[in-house]
């Protein structure tokens, strides 16, 4: 059966409709863009501002403090491995959004411990020679301390699976519902701040953070070879904003802990030998070891008789009594 002009025509139209669209999408995303926005674009868990105690468009997840519990600096350790994975990732130090979030919460006073303390020693070397101006103030004894000291670590961040295993293979047969549900990815990264006493290096507090995202790789699987064929391809997430997540869950847990901060202690005081002591020892702990090792001996050997130290000697032999002397009588003259 033939079909009509009418419908052929029909067709043809709805056929070039679909084909320009798909064209346009197409052209659209490799040509055209749009003037930059002040302050446009998806803000991430960190956001706003801080100046003293007064902060501006913070994350009202971020805990807050009334009073600030003491400075503290903000040093990363830029040799470790994980600060290498995030140059992989084109990103740069944890150390500034880390600081802004420590600000806003008012929690502790920042003071600055990186790169820019080489500025401030060059101001003071300016005043030292006479080159700075009259009444520029670089004289001794205004920095602050740092009374505490935060160090940040990544243990992993990593695309850990999703969907896309599971579908990706029915993308042809469920067309584009497939290839979106064959595009979805899970991100998870988990960080550890570690907080310090400088005085006395004691660690204070320590507390791991988490963060999870899904990634949705639509476009790539709607044209990435036929709709609904093409499934399955990672999509780069914005892996900052995941790890920054996880950064402020750490800084959550950590400030609810020491909110409620209690001194650990150790009997005899810190550092001086501890309560764990070793056999010949110097310290309060070995002393009182040894002392109860040696008490069972003694005690045993107060119990035990002593050894007879005399031998039994002989009686005398008793002499025989002295007969007594006989006389004789004088013969009678005749």
């Amino acid at each position: 059966m033939q079909s009509s002009p009418r419908h052929s025509a029909s067709v043809v139209r709805k056929t070039i409709t679909s084909l320009g669209i798909g064209a346009a999408l197409l052209a659209f995303g490799g040509c055209v863009s749009t003037a930059p926005v002040i302050g446009g674009g998806e803000k991430g868990p960190v956001t706003g501002s801080a100046g003293g105690a007064t902060t501006a468009n913070a994350n009202s997840a971020l805990e807050h403090c009334d009073a600030s519990l003491g400075t503290l600096g903000v040093v990363e350790d830029q040799a470790a491995s994980w600060y290498q994975e995030l140059r992989n990732h084109k990103l740069g130090s944890t150390v500034p959004v880390i600081r802004m979030m420590i600000q806003q919460s008012n929690c502790f006073v920042v003071v600055e411990r990186g790169n820019a303390m080489q500025n401030m020693n060059t101001e003071r070397a300016l005043q030292q020679s006479g080159e700075a101006r009259g009444g520029s103030n670089f004289g001794k004894g205004q920095m602050v301390a740092a009374d505490y000291t935060m160090s940040p670590s990544i243990q992993f961040s990593q695309n850990t699976g999703g969907m896309g295993g599971a579908l990706g293979g029915f993308s042809g047969a469920l067309g584009v519902a497939g290839a979106i549900a064959g595009g979805i990815k899970s991100n998870e990264a988990s960080t550890t701040l570690i907080m310090i006493d400088n005085r006395s290096g004691v660690q204070l507090a320590a507390a791991e953070g988490s963060a999870k995202n899904m990634d949705f790789n639509v476009m790539g699987g709607l044209f990435g070879g036929g709709l609904g064929g093409g499934a399955g391809g990672y999509s780069n997430s914005p892996e900052g904003k995941l790890i920054m997540a996880a950064f402020a869950d750490s800084y959550n847990q950590l400030i609810r802990a020491v909110r409620n901060y209690k001194a650990q202690t150790v009997k005899g005081g810190l550092g001086t030998g501890g309560a764990l002591g070793v056999s010949g020892g110097s310290t309060a702990a070995s002393k009182a070891g040894d002392s109860a090792a040696a008490a069972p001996a003694a005690k045993a050997a107060a119990k035990t008789p002593a050894a007879a130290t005399t031998t039994a000697t002989k009686p005398a032999a008793k002499k025989p009594a002295a007969k007594p002397a006989t006389t004789t009588a004088p013969a009678k003259a005749q």
